[in-house]
C-alpha cells in the first residue's frame, strides 16, 4: 500500500489542523493505520494508532483528549484531528499501514508502510 499524508501547516498555539493520509488500497480490515512524528533532533515518537476494523483506538498520553483519529472506508483515507494545538506539537507527521498484530501498535519498526510525512508547526 501507497501512503500520503497532507495537510500539515502553520498555526497558532490553541488552533486546530486536520491531517490525512490517503490510501492506495483498502485499508479496512487490512492494517493498523498509525500515525508518528518526529521534531528536529528527537526521534520518532508514537501519536495514534487505530486498529483494522477501526474499533480500537490507543493515543500517545501527550495528545489524549486533543487528538482524534477517523477512518473514512469510501475515500481510503484516515484523518487526525488536532485540535487544542501546543508548540510542542511542532514535528512531521507521517501516517504509517501495519500488518503486525495489535500489540505492536505503537512501535515504529512493526511499520512496514510509510507515507511522506507533513511539516506541522505550532507558532506560540
Amino acid at each position: 500500500v501507497q501512503l500520503q499524508a497532507s495537510g500539515g501547516g502553520l498555526v497558532q498555539a490553541g488552533g486546530s489542523l486536520r491531517l490525512s493520509c490517503a490510501a492506495s488500497e483498502r485499508t479496512y480490515n487490512r492494517y493498523v493505520i498509525g500515525w508518528f512524528r518526529q521534531a528536529p533532533g528527537k526521534e520518532r515518537e508514537f501519536v495514534v494508532a487505530m486498529s483494522r476494523n477501526g474499533g480500537s483506538t490507543t493515543y500517545a498520553n501527550s495528545v489524549k483528549g486533543r487528538f482524534s483519529i477517523s477512518r473514512d472506508n469510501a475515500k481510503n483515507t484516515v484523518y487526525l484531528q488536532m485540535n487544542s494545538l501546543k508548540p510542542e506539537d511542532t514535528a512531521v507527521y507521517y501516517c504509517a499501514a501495519n500488518t503486525a498484530v495489535w500489540s505492536t501498535r505503537d512501535e515504529a519498526r512493526h511499520y512496514s508502510y510509510w507515507g511522506q510525512g507533513t511539516q506541522v508547526t505550532v507558532s506560540s
